[in-house]
Parts: C-alpha cells; structure tokens; sequence
C-alpha cells in the first residue's frame, strides 16, 4: 500500500478559495497499471511515422517546458493517438498520473450534464501532487466525435475558464464532427495510417518477445489485413496464435474470415475469362464451401482491379459499380442478385476492352 496525499482548492463564485485535503491510500499494483504489454506508454517508445515526427517533436518538446496546449489529435484507428496522451501524462507525472487525468471514453455518458457536472467539477479543482512535475491536470475525451454538439458547446466555455490549471486534449476519428469553436481553441494534430515498414517492424518486436512461430508469410499477411491499424495487427496475431501454433498466411486468413489471395486471383480469372453464368456458379459454390462474405470479395476484387491492364475509363466505370454494389451489400443480404452483378459488370468490362 502506497500512502498519497494531495491538496487542492476549488475556485467559488464568490471569488474565495476553497481548501480540501484528500488523503487515501492506493494499492501498489495500482501505481504501475497492468496495461497491454506492447502499448507503447513513454514517448521514446512511440511507433513514429515521417508524417507525425515533426507534430511529436512538438508536443514533446512542449511537455518538456510544461507549455502544454489544448490538444485536438484525429485519425484512423490503431495509429497512436491515445498512446501518445498517455505517453504526455507519464512524462508530466510519473506514476501518479492516474489521480493527474481524467478519461473519457465512448463508454461513458458525454451529453451537456457531463460537461456540466463531471468535466467541470475536475476542472475547477488545482492539485499539488509531491513529485510531479507539473501541477496542470489532463483531460481526455476519446471518441469526441460522439459528443452531442450541445455538449461541444458547453465545453468551449470550460475549456476557456480553466485553462490556467487544466488542459484538454480532444481525440476523435473524423475531426468534421468536432465544432470549429473547438477545433480554434486546440492544437490539432493528425495520425495517418502506419506504414508497412513500421508494423513490420513492431510485430516483429513483439514475435520475438513472446516467441511466437511466425514465417514470413504469415507476417506479410498479419501487415496486409491490419492496413495500417496497430491495434488490429496486434489483435489477430493474438487470434490467429490462440488458434494456431504456427502462425502462417492461411491460418491469419482462416482466423480473420478474409478470402484467401489465391481465392480473389482464382475468382478473378473466372469473372475475366468465364461465361456469366459458369463465373456465378464458380463464385457461390466457392463462396459456400469456404463460408467467405461476398462484401470482402468484391472489396478484394476492386483492390485487385488496380493490377490489371485496362484503359482509364473503362477502369474507373468498373471501380464505381464495384463500389456501388459493395456499399448496397452493407444494407442488404441479397448475395446472390449481387454476385451476379459482379459477374455482369465484369463481363461489360470486358466487352470495352
């Protein structure tokens, strides 16, 4: 058991100050919180990518002189953006960066009366923690895309009356859902996608830590499935590892559902040099007996479409009818009208050529 003692003092309406001494005590195992054994957590250990060097050199060398600004961090999934708050909280107070922060999570209620009661209430509290480096508390709303815009209203006001001991950092995933009078008041800062090499390399480190039975194969198809999502890539290679020893291309395939490479070249040549109703008949009887999804064919296929010699514009017809037909197959569950339209609009490809 560790012994803990902080002060703070909330600011009245009155203009007075109002003192409280919180005393407690906090379990040791508390104190270094058993988080994923690979999320990166301090700064020198973030996957970086030659898009975000400069913006991470920044905010660390801001956390390093304690001028930490309000944070807008947007992107994709799996590419770091909570990693990297964290990583801030750390570097800013050590082990006691639990009672330091406040988190928010799509889990939690982030209507007005959050802002209003929760966010506010820390808000307006200044803690002295012995030890750390800063006495400027951290709050994080993850997924703050999802806030209701009467609450990102609500929040400009907050933001503004305890900037002097309280900074915000915004993450969200479509930063066009967050107001610009919030967007204004942070700096923003965007993840993309990480590249192969980068996942490579830390599935790699990660292989090799838990000793796992990974051939190349296996590793190239682990980076093609995660696109440039972390948290996926590590996510099927702990699935595919539950299921299988040896962690190979079929096994990540098998695992994760996806069609196979070798499927999508032998649909293709079907759907290129078959008859209409022979390639339909092919695809289902494929289709079934390996329990594929027809939404992950045709996205496979338009991937594949790239690879092949055609003129322009007869490429760009057959990516817009792909597309049209995967987006339908997200509403609706008739595969078979739709994996004849696949054949069609393939077959019309060909007669253009």
């Amino acid at each position: 058991m560790i012994h803990l003692n902080f002060l703070q003092f909330r600011s009245k309406a009155n203009g007075t100050l109002e003192f409280l001494h919180v005393s407690y005590w906090l379990p040791a195992n508390d104190v270094k919180r058993n988080e994923c054994s690979f999320n990166s957590s301090r700064m020198p250990d973030l996957v970086l990518i030659p898009t975000f060097i400069l913006g991470f050199k920044t905010v660390d060398r801001l956390t390093s002189e304690n001028r930490l600004p309000h944070l807008l961090l947007y992107g994709p999934p799996g590419t770091g953006k909570t990693s990297t708050f964290l990583a801030v909280a750390r570097k800013l107070y050590g082990v006691q960066y639990h009672n330091m922060i406040l988190e928010l999570n799509a889990s939690d209620d982030r209507g007005i009366d959050v802002v209003r009661q929760q966010i506010q209430d820390f808000a307006s509290t200044q803690s002295f923690s012995f030890g750390a480096k800063s006495s400027v508390k951290l709050i994080l709303l993850d997924e703050a895309d999802a806030m209701t815009k009467d609450a990102q209203f609500a929040l400009r006001r907050v933001i503004e009356k305890y900037t002097r001991n309280t900074r915000f950092t915004l993450i969200c995933n479509h930063v066009n859902k967050i107001i610009p009078a919030l967007q204004s008041r942070c700096t923003r800062f965007r993840f993309a996608p990480l590249d192969s090499f980068h996942v490579t390399e830390r599935l790699k480190h990660v292989i090799e830590a838990e000793k796992l039975d990974v051939p190349e194969s296996g590793l190239a198809a682990l980076v093609r499935l995660s696109n440039g999502d972390m948290r996926k890539a590590l996510n099927i290679l702990q699935s595919t590892h539950m299921a299988s020893q040896q962690i190979t291309e079929e096994a990540v395939y098998l695992c994760t559902g996806n069609p196979l490479p070798k499927d999508i070249e032998q649909i293709s040549y079907w759907l290129l040099n078959e008859s209409f109703s022979e390639s339909f008949k092919r695809i289902s009887e494929m289709k079934t007996r390996k329990g594929l999804a027809l939404v992950d064919i045709v996205r496979e296929v338009t991937m594949f479409v790239f690879k092949i010699k055609m003129p322009s514009d007869v490429r760009v017809q057959l990516i817009n009818d792909l597309a049209d037909i995967e987006y339908i197959c997200n509403l609706l569950f008739l595969h078979a009208i739709f994996c004849s339209s696949i054949c069609k609009y393939m077959n019309l490809a060909i007669f253009s050529l």
